[in-house]
C-alpha cells in the first residue's frame, strides 16, 4: 500500500476519495533486512604488511608534515613545513661522506729470492742490455771462452762541451791519442778549433782492436763544423786518415717581417714571428731616434729586416737586425738601417744614433725631484741636488751615456756611490747602491749595468738617488738632453742609400720558404735500394 500524493489527481479521480492504494513491487525493489557485514582479516604476512603500510600511509597523510611552502607563507602550517625541510637537510648532511684518503695496502716484503723471481719473469729489450728471463744452469758440456768476441765496429756520438777542447773530447770518446791528434790537425787546416761552437755533436765510428788491451782505431768521423760546412774524416785503403769537406748550400736572403703595431708593439712583433733578440734590437734602435710614446701609434705598421740564413739541409739561423722602420698611412715615417763596422743605425738621411731625452737609470717612477725639500731623516729643509727613483732592492742601475768611472766606493751619506765622467764638463753620480758593478778608471757604455739599487747611507728604503753635474755644479737632471750625431756624406752616403733601397726590395716572408733542392741534392736524398747496397759493400775491419 502507498498513499497517493497531490500529483496523482488523475488516479484519485479514477479510484475515488481513498488516498491509500495497493502497489506491486519487483524482487529487485525489495530491501533485505539489516544484516551484519563481516570484514575478512589478512591471513598471510604479505597481506598483513600491505594492510599495515596502507594504514601508515593514511596516518602520515593526515599528519601533513610536508606542506607546500609556496602557500600560506608565515602560517603555523608553513613553519611546520620549514622545520621539516631543515631537519631533513641536517640529516642528509650528517650522512655526507668524508674525503679521507683510502689507506693503501702495506707493501709486500721483498726478499732477494722474491726479487730474483720477479726479475726472471721480466721482459726487457735485448738492445738495452737485457739479462732477464729464466736460464738453464751450466752443465759440463758448457766450455768457457778464453775471451769474449768484440763487436767489429762501435758507433758513438760525442758532444763538445763548453770550455772543453776538441782533442780531449775525442779521447774521452775512446779515440786513441795518435788518431785524436791527427784528426785535430786535419780539422785545424779547414777551420780554427776554437771557433767550433759548444754543443757540436760528432759522429764517431771505431774499428776492431788490433790486439787485446789496445785502443780501437778510428774508422770515420763526421760533424757540422759551421753552418755552411760539414767535415768528414775516414780511413782510406792505405790505412791513413783523410779529410773531406762537404760545403752546404746556404741562402742569405734576409727575413722581412711587417705587421700592425696594435696595443703592444712587442707582442705584435713576437706574434708575427720575429725573434726575441731582433725585437729587442728594434725597440732599442727606435727609442734612440724617436719618442716611442708619441711617434708610434696603434694603427702604424712596423717594418723590420733581420739577417737570415737558410741551409739546404733545412737548418735556419737568425742574426742581427738590419732595418727598423715605422710606416703611417702607407708612407715610411721612420727608417733606420745598420751601417758601418761599429754596427750603428743611421736614418735614411744619413744621420746616425741621435739620442735625445733623459735616459732613466732604473725602470721606476720618480719619488722626489730636484729642489728644496725637508730631509726625511735629518728633519730640516735643505737642497735636494738630484732625483730619487723608486725601485726594488737589487734592481740594476745603468749608465745614462758613455762615460769613464771616476770613483766607485763609499761616499758618506750617499752610501755606496758611483760617479761617471761623460766629457764636456758633464758628470753623473748614482747613490745608495747595494752593490757596485764597476771600478774606478773603467770605461762604460750607455745602458751598461754599473750597480744595483740598495739603501746604504742616509736612506729610508731602497731607491736610487741620481745626481748630475755640469762643470762641478749640480743641475736638474730633467733639464739635460743627450744628443749624439754621426753624419754620412759623399760616396759613403751614396753607398748607404743604395744599400737601403736594395734592402727595402726584400719581400716579406720570402726567406721562410724552403730552398729548392738541386739535382745532386735530390739524388742524394733518394733512398738506396738493398740490391744497390750489394754492389758497394761496406768493409768491416
Amino acid at each position: 500500500m502507498y498513499k497517493q500524493g497531490d500529483g496523482d489527481a488523475r488516479i484519485a479521480a479514477d479510484c475515488g476519495d481513498d488516498p491509500w492504494r495497493p502497489a506491486t513491487l519487483s524482487h529487485a525493489q525489495i530491501l533485505s533486512g539489516a544484516t551484519s557485514q563481516v570484514i575478512p582479516r589478512a591471513q598471510t604476512f604479505a597481506e598483513r604488511l600491505d594492510t599495515w603500510r596502507e594504514d601508515a600511509s593514511a596516518r602520515l597523510a593526515a599528519l601533513d608534515i610536508a606542506p607546500d611552502l609556496a602557500e600560506a607563507i608565515g602560517s603555523r602550517r608553513w613553519f611546520r613545513g620549514l622545520g621539516t625541510m631543515i631537519g631533513l637537510a641536517a640529516l642528509a648532511m650528517a650522512f655526507w661522506p668524508d674525503f679521507t684518503p683510502v689507506e693503501a695496502a702495506p707493501a709486500m716484503a721483498m726478499t732477494d729470492s722474491a726479487r730474483d723471481e720477479f726479475r726472471s719473469q721480466m721482459i726487457m729489450p735485448l738492445a738495452l742490455g737485457a739479462d732477464s728471463g729464466r736460464r738453464m744452469g751450466a752443465t759440463q758440456r758448457v766450455v768457457p771462452l778464453k775471451s769474449a768476441p768484440e763487436r767489429p765496429q762501435v758507433e758513438l756520438l760525442a758532444t763538445l762541451s763548453r770550455g772543453d777542447s776538441f782533442t780531449r773530447m775525442l779521447q774521452r770518446a775512446g779515440v786513441g791519442t795518435g788518431d785524436a791528434e791527427r784528426v785535430a790537425d786535419l780539422v785545424a787546416r779547414s777551420i780554427a778549433l776554437d771557433t767550433i761552437e759548444p754543443g757540436t755533436q760528432v759522429d764517431i765510428t771505431l774499428g776492431r782492436r788490433p790486439q787485446p788491451g789496445a785502443s780501437r782505431p778510428l774508422d770515420s768521423l763526421a760533424f757540422r763544423a759551421r753552418f755552411d760546412l760539414e767535415l768528414e774524416i775516414a780511413r782510406d785503403s792505405a790505412g791513413n786518415l783523410a779529410l773531406s769537406r762537404k760545403p752546404i748550400r746556404v741562402d742569405d736572403t734576409p727575413l722581412r717581417i711587417r705587421g700592425t703595431v696594435g696595443s703592444s708593439l712587442y707582442r705584435s712583433m713576437r706574434a708575427a714571428g720575429a725573434p726575441a733578440s731582433a725585437v729587442q734590437q728594434y725597440l732599442k734602435a727606435l727609442s734612440d731616434q724617436v719618442d716611442m710614446d708619441r711617434a708610434v701609434r696603434s694603427s702604424d705598421t712596423f717594418d723590420m729586416i733581420v739577417q737570415y740564413r737558410r741551409a739546404a739541409a733545412g737548418d735556419r739561423q737568425a742574426g742581427d737586425l738590419l732595418y727598423a722602420g715605422i710606416e703611417r698611412g702607407g708612407e715610411p715615417s721612420t727608417q733606420l738601417m745598420r751601417w758601418g763596422s761599429k754596427g750603428r743605425f743611421f736614418e735614411a738621411s744619413g744621420v746616425g744614433e741621435q739620442r735625445n731625452g733623459l735616459v732613466a737609470p732604473v725602470p721606476g717612477p720618480i719619488s722626489s725631484r730636484f729642489g728644496m725639500r725637508r730631509h726625511p731623516i735629518l728633519g730640516y729643509r735643505r737642497m735636494h741636488s738630484g732625483m730619487d727613483f723608486r725601485a726594488g732592492y737589487g734592481t740594476p742601475i745603468v749608465a745614462v751615456a758613455d762615460a769613464r768611472v771616476t770613483s766607485a766606493g763609499r761616499a758618506g751619506g750617499c752610501g755606496n756611490a758611483v760617479r761617471l765622467d761623460h766629457g764636456g764638463g758633464l758628470a753623473t753620480r748614482y747613490c745608495h747602491m747595494s752593490r757596485m758593478a764597476v771600478r774606478s778608471g773603467q770605461s762604460v757604455r750607455r745602458g751598461q749595468v754599473i750597480g744595483y739599487v740598495g739603501s746604504t747611507g742616509l736612506s729610508t728604503g731602497p731607491h736610487l738617488h741620481y745626481e748630475m753635474y755640469r762643470n762641478g755644479r749640480a743641475v736638474n737632471p730633467a733639464s739635460v738632453r743627450f744628443v749624439t750625431r754621426a753624419q754620412l756624406s759623399g760616396a759613403e752616403l751614396r753607398r748607404f742609400r743604395a744599400a737601403l733601397a736594395d734592402l727595402r726590395t726584400v719581400e716579406p716572408g720570402a726567406a721562410l720558404e724552403n730552398l729548392a733542392p738541386t739535382s745532386s741534392e735530390a739524388a742524394a736524398a733518394e733512398p738506396v735500394r738493398e740490391i744497390d747496397r750489394l754492389e758497394d759493400p761496406q768493409r768491416i775491419r
